[in-house]
């Protein structure tokens, strides 16, 4: 279980006590400002942990939802626009409109751990809006996925967040050329 060093002092009353809990092995220090009741923890659980409030999304959310092959080589995080900028060479922070950073997200577990992710639908829509920013054959391969499983798609819902993001119509143009 992962805790936070404000967890631990709630837990644990002082420093002195999770120092001599760390000295124990009852307790282990991860990385600064966070600490497990397990020796080892999964990179994913201890980026989840330290960005709550950001949604996985891009490469990282495709990957995990099964669209792509492609293992990415950083963590993918949506955030507010206004949040502070995430400083962890882990990540590649997406800075969204505060509006939309929820827009499609869902509570997902994935090999063992909790995460914030976009749904299958939501990626859709993201993979067009950043349709110029992918290389070609990464962008055709997500395309050519999407077209498999159409039908297993909520399309009303994919039609929905193509109408309520900016620059609507060339996203409706898109689907209906590429996907559809």
């Amino acid at each position: 279980m992962l805790l936070s060093y404000e967890e631990c002092i709630k837990k644990y009353q002082s420093d002195y006590q999770i120092k001599k809990q760390i000295a124990d092995e009852k307790l282990y220090k991860i990385e600064k400002g966070v600490y497990s009741t397990e020796k080892y923890v999964s990179e994913l659980e201890i980026i989840t942990m330290k960005y709550p409030k950001a949604v996985l999304t891009m490469n990282t959310a495709l990957y995990m939802q099964g669209l792509t092959e492609v293992i990415p080589d950083r963590y993918y995080m949506s955030t507010d626009k206004d949040d502070s900028k995430i400083t962890d060479k882990r990540v590649k922070q997406c800075f969204e409109q505060p509006d939309y950073v929820y827009v499609g997200m869902e509570d997902k577990e994935y090999q063992g751990s909790k995460v914030k992710i976009y749904s299958k639908e939501r990626l859709l829509i993201e993979v067009i809006r950043n349709k110029n920013k992918l290389p070609y054959d990464y962008y055709k391969e997500i395309i050519g996925n999407y077209r498999k499983l159409i039908y297993d798609l909520d399309i009303e819902a994919i039609q929905e967040y193509a109408s309520s993001f900016p620059k609507s119509k060339m996203i409706t143009q898109v689907l209906q050329s590429e996907v559809f």
